[in-house]
């Protein structure tokens, strides 16, 4: 019998940054149409959640059902990310896709979604290079990092690339200076309630610097397109783009008085991977943002972006990991500690604080009880601790030896694994 540690473990919460870890785990649910009656009640503490259904990458699973490779180990399932390629589509079919490259930059992922048709979000030269590899030529690349080094600006350029983002001054001039006539979209600030992981304070910048900035643009003899905002990683509110729409809304009206013409608002990502029950389908996001749309530009939408990351490619994955030991640090401690062959520096470093929470399987135990854990790495660092705080519980018959699933783990997992801390391996990853 398998059980699965999930209950409070997934509850929004509210993070102004990564390094920010003093809120609450149990923090308020968002309120709007993500979250109703039914997953407040999935959400609320008490609801202790075994054989709790997660995403089913079939594929993922019969490869490590007849493989049983070592572990650590990811494994992603590329039917799983071309389905949620073919949803994204389908609910927003005005806007053009530009995977977030950052989120899983594996070639057999880049090298499915290129032939699918899908553009490329990306941040650095290297990972331009990785997308040129898959397929895709410049005119369906973006330079979506506000940080370039000038260097990196002129090789895109002279690569065929013409879309770059900003969002101060200093930026603009070097895109000016080193990409000349390039399309250029400013980032501004938003609000991001309702996000597990929010991103509005290290880029971006507000409305009304936009404007001017895009006005200057035009007069450096740059092509202002538009903006673009994020409203959060993890977004679990669908409304949430309402505002940030209505935001980029006024950046257009305000620059077309200053006799600037957009053209282009970049949505950004934020749509969220299935890391507990009762996230809202990516049809409600589609709607949301489509009625947000219409209420800003009527029928006369711009050209729209999005950038889906996590979205993607989390859910095709599985991590599955070693128990190494299980242990208390009294007699009376009523919790165990539950030492994985994987932690924070493996691959899970958005345990940080424990804003993202992974549904955790046990494998081949037989007791129907469960107790609470806390989880842990391998690593000899102690911050090395997966989850605490949150209300993690695993049968009371685990131990060392056993194996363990951690599921939507697609994204953010092998580019953040360290490459030789302790001396132990990247983490492994297989396309099926």
């Amino acid at each position: 019998m398998t059980k699965i540690a999930a209950a409070s473990a997934n509850a929004p919460r509210q993070r102004r940054s990564r390094a920010d870890t003093t809120q609450p785990v149990n923090a308020p649910a968002v309120s709007g149409p993500a979250v109703n009656s039914q997953v407040r009640a999935q959400l609320a503490p008490q609801a202790q959640v075994a054989n709790d259904p997660a995403p089913r990458p079939e594929g993922a699973l019969r490869f490590l059902s007849e493989a049983q490779p070592a572990t650590p180990c990811l494994v992603v399932d590329l039917g799983v990310v071309a389905r949620k390629y073919a949803e994204l589509q389908a609910a927003l079919p005005r806007a053009e896709i530009f995977y977030a490259v950052k989120a899983n930059p594996a070639p057999e992922i880049l090298g499915r979604l290129a032939a699918a048709g899908s553009s490329f979000d990306t941040a650095s030269a290297g990972e331009i290079r990785a997308v040129f590899a898959s397929g895709a030529r410049p005119e369906r690349v973006s330079f979506g990092n506000t940080i370039k080094k000038p260097a990196d600006i002129a090789w895109a350029y002279g690569e065929g690339v013409r879309l770059f983002a900003f969002d101060a001054i200093e930026e603009l001039r070097k895109i000016a200076a080193h990409a000349p006539g390039a399309e250029v979209y400013c980032r501004i600030l938003v609000e991001a309630e309702g996000a597990l992981w929010p991103l509005n304070r290290k880029f971006g910048c507000v409305p009304d610097m936009a404007v001017e900035l895009l006005t200057e643009a035009q007069a450096l003899g740059l092509k202002p397109a538009g903006v673009s905002f994020h409203v959060g990683s993890q977004q679990q509110d669908p409304t949430q783009w309402n505002r940030a729409i209505a935001a980029a809304g006024s950046v257009f009206r305000r620059c077309a008085d200053a006799g600037v013409r957009l053209s282009m608002i970049d949505l950004g990502g934020g749509f969220p991977a299935d890391y507990a029950a009762g996230i809202a389908g990516i049809g409600a996001y589609g709607a949301a943002i489509a009625a947000a749309m219409n209420a800003q530009f009527g029928d006369a939408w711009p050209r729209l972006i999005i950038e889906p990351g996590r979205y993607m490619v989390a859910d095709a994955g599985i991590i599955e990991a070693e128990v190494l030991l299980v242990s208390r640090k009294s007699a009376g401690d009523d919790r165990r500690w539950v030492y994985l062959d994987i932690g924070r520096f493996g691959g899970l470093a958005e345990t940080e604080g424990e804003a993202i929470r992974y549904r955790v399987e046990a494998l081949g135990t037989v007791a129907k009880a469960t107790g609470p854990v806390i989880l842990a790495g391998p690593t000899c660092d102690s911050a090395d601790i997966l989850y605490d705080k949150a209300d993690y519980r695993l049968p009371l018959d685990l131990k060392a030896g056993d194996r363990v699933r951690l599921y939507s783990t697609g994204a953010y997992t092998t580019t953040y694994s360290a490459v030789n801390f302790n001396g132990f391996d990247p983490l492994r990853a297989y396309f099926v």
